[in-house]
């Protein structure tokens, strides 16, 4: 059975932890904290958010205490992270998933945190939101787009309705036309591919199926499609949607070999021949203008006019 969180309201408590890299700036958390108190928010830390264990913001066991402490908290209502990087998946097997199931909040993050929510949605069956963390909480960073966005999924018990684009001078890439329905999944494309073979797989069956990445080559998203293709993950979706994957071009400068396709070139091939509704271009995942999307609600995609609503709200 779905679990709703409670919509997140003035005067209520966030909770921030650190599952997955440290925060380069310190001070990247001290503006999001600013921030998060001028909305009208109480703000509690996670006592290992400003550890650094190498590239990881603590040990597992550091980072997993802080996650199953904040959803233990009565005082917390929400859990933000501090930003995604790596390390998120090292910590599952220290997660007390019964006590997340048994303590439903809202949980927030992207990129490496993708592996989070797709364990917390097979265990637990909790909605939870594919949205900004705390490293772009501040005016330089948060455009009103991102803002607004995140307070729709967050505070509203109604639908969010369309994932517009943020920018008229943008455009979605129709790759193949027709609507499509079903339950909204998905994430960083590495880290759906990285589910595969593990208890957290990602279920795809009938359900809208959303990608992104960043700062990879086209062979490599190749090697990817190729993984979720043969695993059968992408023909068993009712539609397919893909962010604006920012900087996924041949690297200028050492590339790992001599290479032609373009982003493009491997939607074409890979998605296409499907013949299921799917679209290129939304603001997904590492972009200045990100959408919050509540993960494992109700979903629409009218591929043939480039639109997808959420038609399901992810809090109560």
């Amino acid at each position: 059975m779905k679990i709703k969180p409670k919509k997140l309201e003035k005067g209520q408590t966030v909770g921030i932890i650190a599952p997955a890299s440290p925060l380069y700036n310190r001070s990247d958390l001290t503006r999001g904290i600013q921030t998060l108190e001028e909305w009208g928010f109480r703000v509690k830390v996670g006592k290992n958010v400003n550890n650094k264990y190498e590239y990881l913001a603590g040990t597992d066991q550091e980072r997993a205490h802080d996650f199953n402490e904040m959803f233990a908290d009565p005082e917390v209502d929400a859990i933000f992270v501090t930003q995604g990087g790596y390390g998120s998946a090292r910590m599952m097997r220290y997660i007390d998933f019964e006590l997340v199931r048994q303590n439903p909040k809202i949980f927030i993050g992207y990129s490496d945190i993708t592996s989070l929510h797709l364990a917390i949605h097979k265990f637990t069956n909790l909605v939870t939101f594919h949205g900004p963390g705390m490293a772009g909480f501040n005016p330089e960073d948060l455009s009103e787009y991102r803002k607004d966005h995140l307070f729709k999924a967050l505070t509203k018990e109604e639908p969010i309705g369309e994932i517009s684009l943020s920018d008229k001078k943008k455009w979605i890439n129709i790759i193949n036309k027709g609507d499509a329905e079903g339950e909204l999944v998905g994430g960083n494309l590495s880290l759906v591919c990285a589910s595969l073979g593990t208890p957290f797989e990602i279920d795809t069956k009938g359900k809208i199926l959303f990608l992104e990445e960043v700062w990879t080559e086209p062979w490599i998203l190749d090697h990817s499609f190729t993984h979720l293709l043969n695993a059968g993950k992408l023909q068993e979706a009712a539609g397919i949607v893909i962010g604006e994957c920012t900087n996924c071009e041949p690297f200028k400068h050492n590339p790992g070999f001599h290479v032609t396709f373009s982003l493009e070139d491997i939607l074409y091939e890979f998605l296409e021949p499907l013949k299921i509704p799917a679209i290129h271009g939304l603001p997904i995942g590492h972009t200045k203008d990100l959408a919050t999307l509540p993960i494992g609600v109700g979903a629409r995609l009218e591929a043939t006019n480039g639109k997808l609503f959420v038609t399901e709200t992810g809090v109560s």
